[in-house]
């Protein structure tokens, strides 16, 4: 079986769409949730979201793409592109038959979908024709694959909030069993409309805090539901070989992945699933729970995950390990924050720095773990976990190894 590493990465989020831009915000701990710009919610009570800022869409697209291709699919497409051109994938280098494509979406395009059942109301023949494949939430890899030759492995994970680590995870699997010599991996989402705000809202998982600084407050005593966030994030993974052969650099390790579901509740999670996805993880990755140093946390800012999310980190690795969930400063992406802080969690191997977690004043009783206050900490990271879990009882836990050389 082939060892898997990382050679690129491409991020779109409310914290930056560049590599260095993104760095910048998590190294600086400044928040990218913001006031919800784009539309009225206010009968929702929801007045706060991390929307993307100055999308650079004309780096790769022209104006008739905006026609062709829904924003999630924008958006998966830009840190696609981004992410092979840092990696140094070429059709000269590579065979694009063994290069394959697997990227989340939780929900596809739900802005088509709002814009097209309204036209509905009108009469069928209002419906665009091209709704279909606009919103279709395989279209995210579809996309990705025409935009970039890849002609290997190619589906859509979707589970969720989990779905952009399980699709990493998946990745990380048809390579290291000889199925792909590189693949193209994350999530992508776009689901700052009024329909995803009203359903989320209604289903009372969004805070409705005004502040934007303490809207988001992972393991807070008075956290209050999550902010609704957006982007896309993915990672290039190859073979060890195969990198090495071509003389890629070489930014870290993906040595493990945890998959299971709670069968427990459609949107509670039990805690047992995401404790048995941490074993897993740590032991395909022959990883000692007490080897890790940074967890990379779903932290919603729900009471409902962090109980639980809280609770699996101490029963499987202790309180040693310095604990930050990101979403408070680039917000909840749903399918598209598995492949965000995936990328957050490279780049923490990369920069040997843990994130701070944002917004949080006060750690509720129950959060017996070490979670990074106040600012972000410069810390040897040689192993680290990039923990997503999903309505439906899905759990995804990545684990990644500080690349050393050999």
């Amino acid at each position: 079986m082939s060892r898997v590493v990382i050679t690129g990465y491409g991020v779109v989020s409310a914290i930056g769409n560049t590599p260095d831009e993104f760095w910048e915000s998590l190294k600086s701990g400044k928040t990218g949730i913001g006031p919800l710009t784009r539309f009225d919610a206010t009968e929702t009570g929801i007045s706060v979201a991390a929307e993307v800022k100055n999308f650079p869409f004309d780096k790769y697209f022209e104006k008739k793409d905006a026609r062709r291709m829904d924003l999630f699919s924008q958006y998966a497409v830009y840190a696609s592109l981004d992410a092979m051109e840092m990696s140094g994938i070429t059709e000269e280098n590579t065979n694009y038959d063994r290069l394959g494509c697997i990227m989340a979406s939780g929900i596809g395009g739900l802005g088509q979908s709002q814009k097209n059942s309204q036209a509905l109301l009108k009469g069928p023949k209002k419906v665009a024709p091209l709704y279909v494949p606009l919103a279709i939430a395989n279209m995210g890899a579809g996309n990705v694959a025409m935009r970039t030759g890849a002609r290997g492995t190619s589906r859509a994970e979707v589970t969720a909030c989990a779905a952009g680590a399980n699709a990493i995870g998946s990745a990380f699997r048809e390579i290291k069993h000889g199925y792909a010599d590189a693949m193209i991996a994350g999530g992508t989402e776009a689901a700052i409309c009024e329909l995803g705000i009203a359903g989320f809202a209604n289903l009372t998982a969004l805070t409705k805090e005004t502040d934007p600084t303490i809207a988001c407050r992972p393991f807070d005593k008075d956290r209050s539901g999550f902010v609704m966030g957006e982007g896309a994030g993915v990672l290039i993974l190859e073979s060890l070989e195969h990198a090495q052969a071509r003389g890629a650099n070489i930014l870290a390790e993906i040595v493990g992945y945890g998959c299971t579901n709670d069968a427990f509740h459609m949107t509670t999670p039990s805690g047992i699933g995401a404790e048995n996805a941490i074993k897993m993880a740590l032991e395909e990755g022959q990883i000692d729970p007490s080897e890790v140093d940074y967890i990379n946390a779903h932290g919603t800012s729900t009471h409902a995950n962090e109980e639980t999310e809280a609770k699996a980190i101490h029963n499987v690795i202790g309180d040693k390990a310095l604990v930050s969930s990101t979403k408070a400063l680039h917000g909840h992406a749903l399918g598209g924050t598995g492949g965000i802080e995936a990328v957050a969690t490279v780049v923490s191997l990369l920069k040997q720095y843990a994130p701070v977690n944002a917004g949080t004043k006060e750690l509720d009783d129950d959060m017996t773990i070490n979670v990074v206050l106040g600012e972000g900490k410069a810390a040897d990271i040689n192993v680290a976990l990039s923990q997503d879990f999903g309505f439906g009882g899905h759990n995804a836990v990545l684990a990644f190894k500080k690349w050393t050389g050999k």
